[in-house]
């Protein structure tokens, strides 16, 4: 059973493709995260998915949702830049939004207690949203978004804006709502992906290029990785260490040599006998595993 399908999703704006042809669904319970540096389509789909921006061809369908149906029962969306009424308090934020998604006023504020204790802030309800910090604005929007318990919650972007103390809240918070209903969120932050997502779908340029578990894209496009830094000019050394036979790709980052290599014990003999003989300047030599943005580097540049 799925949440959501998506089928050959396009956008076209000023007839230049932004989104070009997706194809994905979800399944009930998961954490995904749509993964892709700016510009690549993210809010662009998650608005298409949320009804709020029409699609230029493609379908998405819901579980249990009537062909040319309201998608807006099924899902809750959070914007990357939510935007409250400040003299509201929360609660009463809350409450409104309730009755605009068809629940009853006691139902609302019923739902709103429920939810502002569910997201950390029931001490802060009954104070104007103005005086809130942006994590706790957070909190509070992705409450709005679940009031009337759809089946997918959509957040874009959800932590990008917020200072290390509030991002941290954010992500500690979807940790405990994938426990309880399906999440789609956006980020081009490779370590919140990693830290809170089941599954990832790798998007660039408009395009999915990779989705599956975290484990599956490990075993798919993981290689054994050295990394060496020099006190001389880097170029020099990377063009000879390049030329090596075990050595699969070599590229500078961050003011270090990235070796990606097949059989890391031949690497590091053929590396280290080099660099003895020649006397190179090493001040790094480690030796580890791809991380997820070696990886979503390798399938963005394939």
């Amino acid at each position: 059973m799925s949440v959501i399908k998506v089928d050959q999703l396009k956008k076209r704006f000023d007839g230049k493709e932004v989104v070009k042809g997706l194809n994905f669904e979800l399944t009930p319970g998961k954490c995904v995260a749509l993964l892709g540096p700016n510009g690549a389509g993210k809010t662009t789909t998650l608005r298409m998915l949320s009804g709020l921006l029409k699609p230029s061809s493609g379908a998405v369908s819901f579980e249990g949702m009537k062909e040319n149906g309201d998608v807006r029962q099924h899902i809750g969306y959070l914007p990357q830049y939510p935007v409250f009424h400040n003299w509201m308090t929360g609660k009463e934020f809350l409450v409104y939004v309730g009755q605009l998604a068809t629940l009853t006023k006691k139902q609302a504020a019923d739902k709103a207690d429920e939810l502002l204790e569910k997201v950390g802030i029931a001490e802060a309800k009954n104070r104007r949203i103005g005086k809130y910090s942006g994590g706790m604005k957070q909190r509070l929007g992705i409450a709005q978004a679940m009031i009337h318990e759809p089946m997918l919650i959509m957040l874009d972007e959800p932590v990008s804006s917020l200072d290390p103390i509030g991002r941290r809240e954010v992500l500690t918070l979807m940790e405990e709502l994938k426990k309880q209903t399906t999440i789609l969120f956006s980020t081009h932050i490779l370590s919140d992906a990693e830290e809170v997502s089941d599954d990832l779908l790798l998007m660039s340029q408009g395009e999915i290029v990779e989705s599956g578990s975290l484990q599956q894209l490990r075993d798919k496009h993981q290689t054994s990785k050295i990394d060496l830094a020099f006190r001389d000019d880097l170029d020099t050394y990377m063009n000879r260490i390049q030329d090596m036979s075990a050595v699969t790709d070599c590229y500078i980052e961050r003011g270090e040599i990235r070796v990606l290599v097949e059989d890391v014990e031949r690497a590091r003999t053929e590396i280290l006998r080099k660099a003895s003989q020649e006397n190179w300047p090493v001040t790094k030599f480690e030796v580890s595993r791809t991380s997820l943005e070696d990886l979503f580097m390798k399938v963005v540049k394939s």
